[in-house]
């Protein structure tokens, strides 16, 4: 696979909340994905042949973006934060083959999935490698509070997943359970990814513990919006298909709101689309309908906001400067892609 290959998903035309975040990271995020085209290669062509395919269709980096500007926001010079964010994107490369494996998924972004090219006992072992590599990069930087920080990280993220297939097709989980799930399996990555960015910049514990606030804040904000993108017509306009969430039996925070608020006539209608599964063509017009008469979606937006303020409140310690305006405004932008 070409370095223009994995660099390409890093240079789309951006919306104005990315644009920045973007162009102060460029230069930096060209080496990141140097790294991470080296560090994917094995002698078993299989493995950077699916990893590849993962990491090129992976989005815009964001949390590679967010380990590189908050180590430039903390003052930092050096090269390390670039291994790092490396790491950062191989650990949630990995978390995406396993995740597609578990949730059964065949497409991801409009393209076909690992598992569903290459089946899924391939997709996990290299999920499986990436992890690895991640660590040997760790390692190699020599630091143990970014060890600690990252495996920590990946520990409570494979927490989360467990949790969350235990509530899956759950349409008794509360909004304290759901939002337990997410603090435990988005969080976490972007809290890692921030704050990793200052210990590298040798920041006081004041500012790495600000920093990661911003990015667990982040983190829920970002996964909240995702929930109600799934519903809105805004993910057409994505290039997505509207309604995966429901057809797959998930239960998101748009669904407990819902539930939660409904009839008995209206919860046994979640119950048989989303425990069983026994869906009919005009179900999912229906789901919408529900959302809307009780302002789930609404309200889920509105959970999404306070955390993404939060976020942003935790970079009132830093002083102003372009990192600290883009880190503002990739959150605004998470909030406002709902619209």
């Amino acid at each position: 696979m070409a370095i223009a290959d994995v660099q390409r998903v890093s240079e789309p035309a951006l919306p104005n909340g990315l644009a920045q975040l973007t162009a102060l990271t460029r230069e930096d995020l060209q080496a990141v994905n140097k790294i991470i085209l080296e560090r994917m290669q094995s002698e078993v062509a299989l493995i950077p042949q699916l990893a590849g395919h993962v990491i090129a269709a992976g989005g815009k980096r964001l949390r590679p973006m967010l380990t590189l500007s908050s180590a430039r926001l903390c003052g930092y010079q050096g090269r390390r934060h670039m291994a790092l964010a490396a790491c950062v994107e191989f650990i949630h490369t990995a978390t995406l083959l396993h995740d597609d494996v578990v949730d059964e998924s065949h497409l991801r972004r409009g393209l076909e999935t690992a598992n569903s090219l290459w089946g899924n006992k391939p997709s996990v072992l290299v999920g499986d490698f990436l992890f690895s590599r991640a660590f040997q990069v760790m390692v190699q930087d020599g630091s143990l509070e970014v060890l600690k920080i990252l495996s920590d990280a990946s520990a409570i993220i494979a927490q989360g997943e467990v949790a969350q297939l235990i509530t899956a097709n759950d349409t008794e989980t509360s909004e304290a359970d759901y939002v337990g799930v997410i603090s435990e399996k988005t969080a976490p990555l972007f809290e890692a990814a921030c704050r990793i960015g200052a210990v590298v910049g040798e920041r006081p514990s004041a500012e790495q513990e600000a920093l990661g606030r911003y990015g667990r804040n982040f983190g829920i904000a970002f996964q909240l919006v995702d929930d109600v993108l799934d519903y809105s017509a805004r993910q057409a306009d994505l290039g997505k298909t509207v309604g995966d969430d429901f057809r797959e039996g998930k239960i998101t925070l748009p669904v407990v709101l819902a539930f939660a608020r409904g009839s008995e006539e209206e919860q046994r209608f979640w119950r048989r689309c989303l425990e069983d599964l026994e869906q009919r063509d005009t179900d999912l017009d229906r789901a919408l309908g529900l959302m809307d008469r009780h302002s789930a979606l609404d309200d889920s937006l509105d959970r999404a906001r306070a955390y993404g303020n939060d976020a942003i409140d935790s970079l009132k310690l830093f002083e102003d400067s372009p990192y600290r305006r883009a880190m503002i405004e990739v959150v605004e932008f998470c909030i406002e892609r709902a619209y």
